[in-house]
């Protein structure tokens, strides 16, 4: 089978596959490093980053920590990405937007708040 497919010339959509394959990978490399640089930057000091340190150095079993410790950010991205579909496929992306907005400027009005009042 394998012999037989690979002596056939290339159809037309094969041809025409390879610059789609290539948008696609590029795409892929698009949202990875994306994806990649904001959880890089946004876990850089967190409170996370500050516990998986302690914990370090209080086992004296670093590799241990990292695996735990990565296993659970693994973990919660995974719980992200398919409530992320799960929300995709029933709520539009304007709807998204809003809600996002909406819940950010909530957030920034009660942190505000307990400034205020402090």
């Amino acid at each position: 089978m394998v012999s037989i497919s690979s002596s056939l010339p290339p159809s037309s959509s094969a041809v025409e596959a390879k610059p789609s394959a290539t948008l696609s990978r590029a795409a892929f490399w698009r949202v990875f490093g994306s994806t990649f640089i904001t959880i890089f930057l946004a876990e850089l000091g967190d409170k996370t980053q500050v516990t998986t340190l302690l914990m370090s150095a209080q086992s004296q079993a670093p590799w241990i920590v990292f695996l735990g410790a990565g296993t659970a950010l693994i973990s919660t991205s995974l719980i992200g990405v398919l409530l992320g579909q799960w929300l995709a496929r029933r709520v539009s992306p304007a709807t998204l937007d809003t809600a996002a907005g909406t819940m950010l400027i909530g957030i920034t009005v009660c942190l505000l708040w307990d400034i205020v009042h402090l």
